[in-house]
């Protein structure tokens, strides 16, 4: 919410979506990204209504990373990207009031600097990483791991907005 209120809009409802976010057997980062905002696009539709849909997949290679609920999954994840670069897919579905679907997937490239034990002790102690795909946030503490970023700060965050704007406009919805 706070996204889209940077480019400002401000949802009539916010419907979390309930569905299995299980990458399939060799499922791909960008497929999955892709198969989850359409899912929950899908289970949250409106008639008549636009319903805006969205899913970030932080991926080292072809291997995706978790949204960290444990410790453990996240200092696994900080001790993987420490010291490398590895991509950051947001796919975007928009469902119009007369049923048009469309979307777009933004990949970014963030490079973590190396990290050390302490500093990947102190990141799993503030409790941020958790349900953070890739195990942290960018916008929070973990910014100051990041010594490159390349393509949409937004969409790292979670929701590409320049993205998000074309397919609202091109869909009818008047922004501000």
């Amino acid at each position: 919410m706070t996204l889209l209120a940077q480019i400002g809009l401000t949802p009539d409802e916010i419907v979390p979506a309930d569905i299995d976010e299980t990458a399939q057997r060799d499922e791909v980062p960008r497929l999955l990204a892709q198969r989850l905002a359409r899912a929950k696009a899908a289970a949250v539709v409106r008639p008549g209504a636009f319903v805006l849909a969205a899913d970030t997949v932080v991926a080292c290679g072809r291997r995706v990373l978790p949204k960290a609920e444990t410790e453990r999954q996240a200092r696994d994840c900080m001790q993987l990207l420490s010291g490398r670069r590895h991509r950051v897919l947001t796919c975007v579905v928009l469902t119009a009031p007369d049923g048009r679907r469309t979307e777009r997937v933004v990949e970014s490239v963030v490079g973590f600097a190396r990290l050390t034990g302490p500093q990947i002790g102190a990141y799993i102690a503030s409790g941020e990483w958790r349900g953070k795909a890739g195990g942290y946030a960018v916008q929070g503490r973990a910014a100051a791991f990041v010594r490159f970023l390349s393509g949409s700060y937004s969409g790292v965050v979670g929701l590409p907005l320049f993205e998000t704007a074309q397919l609202l406009r091109g869909a009818g919805f008047p922004l501000p």
